[in-house]
């Protein structure tokens, strides 16, 4: 039976979302933002051949550089201001929050509430700055010895590209915050979001001039369009899959009014770890690729062609650090957003219950057996998702990047703003009747 919120929101229209001011106002600035960002990939670095570096990356851009240019909305393959993306940023949360487990400090920072929170967020922008300075310096290494792509090669060239580098780094984990409080849905990902949409158009329009072309037969495009639709079927199915637990509420007295029983449930989602997973993985896989990609492809070999041939689409090596990574930030993450000990103590504060379970102790541990149990389900599901078309990618060699890991991060962004979009609008619907109660009160 469907929740009052729920049949809200199935009754939302347009005249609400008009009256929506904050609404409207929140969605336009996202937008803008969005825009911002957008130009930015086409602003280039200076001191660059831009038709040596399209040659150049034509003939790097197998394996995960594809993959890193399409999360990058592009700005890779045309060497822009914004090449380095938000994936340092990533990386530096990743390496924060594995921290937090195994040094006291952090983890006392976690604890201490919004304080706490921002002391580490001042840490992960530290990090992000080390490491967007560290691929900076890689990339411009890189360039130079990738043959005429820089006009001038040289300290500075070394210096300008760094500092503009790690500039629009910061600048892009910036904005993402300020989407974040000031806008519609979470700024990182919606940021990953308009880049992958933006690469979208120019991945099926290659692939059908492939087709047209003879390189590709047609029933390989249509299994490829076939397997889109199913895979963004099963990811809407899996996201908003649950797992309810019954808790129950005794009869309790307030005053001289005696309550009845009451009973809910606990929802836990499949997918406990949303996107993040395959995101984390993605970028700590692309931190060797933007190192390797330019100095494997001048080199012609080495231990730098061998690195990017072992992590391009379909080897081995990538298929399984890939799963590896996808299954460890899984249950890694769930236990990040979601502490069974803190949800029982909170249940036993209120009075509730899970049947056959005892408050406290044993209502956590039965909570974290299930919460492990739908995880190792969720892990597969995401691993399934992200893999199944790197093989194909693999086996049909269609340069098509936009697999799995796009697929998933595109619905799942989608489903999370929508989600937001209507809160907002509940939000002001309430607010609303409450306002129309408190002047039929005063009238009365």
């Amino acid at each position: 039976m469907a929740s009052a919120a729920e049949q809200l929101a199935a009754n939302l229209n347009f005249k609400a979302f008009g009256k929506a001011t904050e609404l409207k106002h929140r969605i336009w600035f996202t937008l803008a933002a969005l825009v911002v960002y957008r130009l930015g990939t086409y602003v280039p670095l200076p001191g660059i051949d831009p038709v040596a570096l399209a040659a150049a990356f034509d003939q790097a851009q197998s394996g995960l550089l594809g993959l890193f240019n399409v999360f990058a909305g592009g700005a890779v393959g045309r060497m822009a201001i914004f090449a380095l993306g938000i994936m340092p940023y990533i990386s530096a949360s990743i390496i924060i929050q594995l921290l937090t487990t195994v040094i006291p400090r952090l983890e006392q920072l976690k604890k201490e509430g919004d304080q706490g929170r921002k002391q580490i967020n001042q840490y992960t922008r530290y990090g992000t700055v080390l490491l967007a300075t560290v691929q900076a310096y890689g990339i411009s290494v890189g360039l130079e010895s990738a043959g005429t792509i820089v006009t001038e090669p040289g300290m500075f060239f070394r210096f300008t590209t760094v500092v503009t580098l790690v500039g629009g780094t910061m600048f892009l984990m910036w904005l993402g915050e300020q989407i974040t409080s000031r806008g519609v849905g979470n700024g990182i990902s919606l940021i990953i979001f308009a880049g992958i949409i933006a690469e979208l158009p120019s991945a099926v329009a290659g692939m059908l001039e492939l087709g047209r072309q003879g390189a590709l037969s047609t029933p390989i495009i249509l299994l490829v369009i076939i397997m889109a639709v199913v895979v963004i079927a099963f990811i809407v199915f899996v996201e908003r899959a649950q797992r309810r637990l019954l808790i129950q509420y005794p009869r309790r007295q307030v005053g001289n009014k005696m309550f009845q029983g009451d009973s809910s449930h606990l929802p836990l989602k499949l997918n406990t770890a949303g996107v993040i997973p395959p995101i984390f993985a993605s970028s700590l896989l692309l931190v060797p690729a933007t190192l390797t990609s330019f100095g494997a492809g001048s080199e012609g070999g080495g231990v730098l062609g061998t690195v990017q041939a072992l992590f391009g689409h379909g080897q081995p090596l990538y298929m399984l650090s890939y799963t590896a990574m996808i299954i460890f930030f899984a249950f890694f993450y769930t236990a990040i957003v979601f502490n069974p000990a803190d949800t029982a103590d909170n249940l036993k504060k209120h009075g509730g219950y899970i049947p056959g379970i005892r408050p406290g102790e044993r209502t956590a541990q039965y909570i974290d057996y299930v919460l492990t149990r739908i995880t190792v389900v969720g892990a597969i599901y995401l691993v399934i998702i992200c893999l199944l078309p790197e093989f194909l990618i693999a086996s049909t060699a269609v340069p098509f990047y936009f697999g799995g890991t796009s697929l998933l991060i595109v619905v799942s962004v989608t489903m999370d703003t929508v989600a937001q979009v209507q809160g907002h609008l509940l939000a002001h619907q309430y607010e609303g009747l409450v306002k129309k109660s408190k002047l039929k009160g005063k009238r009365r």
